[in-house]
């Protein structure tokens, strides 16, 4: 493995890259356990593929912001050392596939030039703060989100309470009360609000999720003001990290602690956190996010259009006025998500005349482009049109949404990417007139997880299989009836059969023409859906859930030519817990001196929570020699108290849960982080010396 260039000016992220490369060296050599060096590569935005020796990069975008030179940068990193290809997620993320594990940090260390990191895109970590594309330009905002996703983005990277969680938290910000970045699928969601006062604040949602079982965030603040925001979210994330699940990994999420204890309790526990708090007001920087370069005065080309039609399709459902008088903003469809480096560098020579400096992801993989002149508009449509990016019916039936499924994914089950596209020519070659449909939604995943966002489709398909006979066949679960409603409120869309994979299609037909049928003059898909009940829609698509009548060509799945079989992996959305008494010890070891070396910086909280975090750990790995796995940070606590301080083998001024739960019950000060930090060690060290006695009992 072969030395790394570092040229970066912040010496934290520099140290950050080089741990990375020391981390890698470790696991080479047999220095570090597997499950413990997954977790670690996890946080830095490193992701085992379904392909073994490679792995998935994920680069972080806040808010899915990008500028020319950015994108040229990352193209240039995924022709180095990836595919050629940039895949666009529904977290507003870039993915990079076929990485070598050894060159990650050469790779980070180059897109850190220019301001672009992996740390914490994947893994037990708060991952990517999301926003609606619009924000900035929405017509309907109350104000721009965008410096509150970055001030929450800068906040809660690398802060100590939120590395090694339970599992992944995600938040999200959206422009208006259309709620474009769905608040109520995320751990908390936020819309923008003024009150009568004239002042900013937040309408906020807590514990929505979508995976194989959805839930619908509850709305726990219709006013939170704006300086209360991000205490509020590390108070949160805060009773998350101590009192969530660690062990089963499928009930890991918010919502699952939700449910256990109950949002009442949560709220409590919450507030209980807000002594610990680093701070207690939090004032964003409305300028931290400055408007973008507008493109420079020129006299626009005179252009041709070869299809009018579908020009002004495109102007229809691709184009909107913003709330800056005289510029639009123009949404690009990209087909699954997928940009090829070549037409990533072939794009922004096309559209740097005519755009801003900033181009922002999408939820549903495409990008906004912002600031265009309606004079601009044909030249524009041109330029994308011979990149084939000038597509219709941005956001409507025939822009379907996919994650990677079995192309790259250890957990696809069947092919998510080829169906998507498949559906896609449907609704263009079949019911044209549903690309001018900005309400129904079509999403697709690999697997039940919902990557591809499928709980919150109006027409959702995930990825499965069924059995017939002896032999395994490539099949999809149909969901409908989800979607956003608006200010906070969404739906789970519902199973309501399971067909094979090769049939979608025939879903997709029976589904719209039944639509077009029998729904009523201005009636939404979810009355349509909600009125003739989930039961007609079982009865209407039974027949083609019929095994009796299968072909051979539906036992090979959407873009193979082989016979279906279904190879599941071990799926990597989070970091798996350690049970390894040494590896505790040694990451005891680790974060004491995080602790320290916060202190010695003067940031009091950061090194409380890093002192907090040695004597979870210490306590853990003695728990284990007695086989005790507590599941939750706060049951180890209580473990402890009862295995060693009540039966007399540790001994402690104090109960153990006295002694780590100081944490909130004093304010983040120097004096308190010294003598919290000296309990820390002496509790460490009466920790070491009682794993010596029994390892040599």
């Amino acid at each position: 493995m072969q030395s790394f260039r570092t040229e970066l000016e912040n010496p934290i992220v520099e140290q950050d890259i080089i741990d990375l490369e020391k981390k890698i060296r470790a696991f080479r050599e047999g220095k570090i356990h597997d499950e413990k060096f997954r977790s670690l590569r996890l946080a830095r935005g490193v992701y085992g593929q379904r392909q073994p020796g490679v792995q998935m990069v994920r680069i972080k975008l806040p808010f899915g912001k990008v500028t020319f030179k950015q994108l040229l940068k990352i193209a240039d990193i995924a022709d180095e050392y990836g595919s050629g290809n940039l895949h666009l997620t529904t977290r507003q993320d870039v993915q990079i596939h076929y990485v070598s594990l050894d060159r990650t940090p050469q790779l980070w260390a180059e897109l850190e030039q220019d301001d672009i990191t992996l740390r914490e895109a994947c893994g037990n970590t708060v991952r990517n703060v999301t926003s609606s594309p619009t924000s900035g330009i929405d017509p309907k905002e109350p104000f721009d989100v965008s410096p509150y996703a970055q001030a929450t983005f800068e906040y809660f990277l690398r802060n100590p309470i939120c590395q090694e969680m339970g599992r992944k938290f995600k938040i999200s910000f959206s422009s208006a009360d259309d709620d474009t970045a769905f608040s109520y699928i995320h751990d908390i969601g936020v819309i923008p609000k003024i009150n009568d006062k004239g002042e900013r604040g937040f309408k906020v949602g807590l514990a929505g999720g979508l995976g194989a079982q959805p839930f619908m965030a509850s709305i726990v603040e219709e006013f939170l003001p704006e300086d209360q925001l991000i205490p509020y979210i590390e108070a949160i994330i805060r009773v998350f990290d101590r009192h969530g699940e660690r062990n089963n990994r499928n009930k890991a999420r918010l919502k699952y602690l939700v449910q256990k204890i109950g949002l009442a309790e949560v709220l409590q526990l919450a507030e209980n956190e807000r002594k610990a708090l680093k701070v207690k007001t939090y004032s964003i920087n409305r300028d931290t996010v400055p408007p973008p370069a507008l493109p420079a005065e020129i006299a626009y080309p005179e252009v041709t259009i070869d299809n009018p039609l579908r020009y002004e399709q495109w102007l229809i459902t691709n184009v909107f006025e913003q709330k800056q008088t005289g510029f639009y903003g123009v949404y690009v469809k990209v087909p699954v998500g997928d940009i090829p480096t070549a037409t990533a560098r072939k794009l922004v020579d096309a559209i740097k005349p005519y755009v801003a400096d900033e181009i922002r992801i999408t939820q549903n993989q495409g990008l906004l482009l912002k600031y265009v002149k309606k004079e601009a508009l044909p030249a524009l449509y041109n330029g994308l049109t011979k990149l084939d990016l000038s597509a219709p019916g941005f956001d409507s039936p025939a822009d379907v949404t996919t994650c990677p499924g079995t192309d790259t994914c250890n957990l696809g089950i069947s092919n998510s990417m080829t169906l998507s596209r498949v559906l896609e020519d449907l609704i263009y070659n079949e019911y044209e007139e549903f690309i001018f449909n900005r309400e129904i939604k079509i999403k697709i995943s690999g697997c039940m997880n919902s990557c591809g966002q499928h709980g919150l489709a109006h027409i959702g398909f995930h990825g499965s299989s069924l059995k017939s006979g002896t032999r395994v066949l490539p099949s999809v679960q149909v969901l409908l009836g989800g979607g956003t409603v608006g200010d906070g409120i969404g739906r789970a869309a519902e199973k309501v059969i399971k067909v094979p994979a090769k049939r979608a299609t025939h879903v997709l037909r029976a589904v719209l023409n039944d639509y077009k049928e029998n729904s009523i003059a201005d009636e939404t898909f979810h009355n349509y859906y909600d009125r003739l009940g989930k039961d007609y829609f079982y009865q209407l698509l039974k027949p083609l859930a019929d095994l009796t009548t299968l072909t051979d060509d539906e036992f090979v799945d959407w873009g193979h030519q082989e016979t279906f079989a279904t190879a599941i992996g071990v799926g990597e959305c989070a970091g798996v817990v350690i049970d390894l008494v040494a590896t505790l010890l040694y990451e005891s070891d680790e974060k004491f001196g995080w602790a320290n070396d916060a202190f010695a910086g003067r940031r009091w909280s950061d090194a409380i929570y890093h002192a907090y975090n040695t004597f979870i750990s210490s306590a853990k790995a003695l728990l284990l020699d007695k086989n005790i796995n507590s599941s939750t940070q706060s049951g180890i606590i209580r473990e402890f108290d009862n295995h060693y301080v009540s039966t007399g083998e540790i001994s402690l001024p104090t109960s153990f849960n006295d002694l780590v739960l100081q944490i909130n019950k004093n304010e983040p000060s120097e004096s308190f982080a010294a003598a919290y930090i000296k309990e820390a060690a002496e509790f460490l060290e009466t920790v070491k010396a009682k794993r010596e006695e029994l390892v040599q009992s």
